[in-house]
């Protein structure tokens, strides 16, 4: 009988750390998962505030600098002031010459 009262503490112990490892609705598994979601995030969030601090800064540059607001005219549309010349260079394509039959 002394060997059944033994073991008695045992099983419990081993049940309830099982319980609270990986069973139940919030497990410590769960806990752990939805850490590493919360990391993830907070990467991403962190990455997005960059990011958004960085367009803040071009905006501003557009706004209040004149240099900065012709350079993209220039860039992205290709727009010219009077006088000049806007040259496109392109790579080549090479064309299929039809053979003679």
């Amino acid at each position: 009988m002394r060997g059944w009262k033994g073991l008695v503490f045992p099983v419990l112990v081993a049940v309830a750390f099982y319980v609270a490892v990986a069973g139940g609705e919030h497990s410590l598994m769960d806990a752990r998962r939805a850490e590493m979601q919360l990391e993830g995030k907070r990467a991403e969030m962190l990455a997005a505030r960059h990011e958004i601090d960085s367009l803040r800064a071009w905006v501003d540059s557009l706004r209040h600098h004149d240099d900065a607001l012709e350079r993209l005219a220039r860039e992205r549309y290709g727009l010219i002031r009077d006088g000049e010349y806007l040259y496109r260079v392109s790579e080549g394509v090479e064309e299929e010459v039809p053979k003679e039959p």
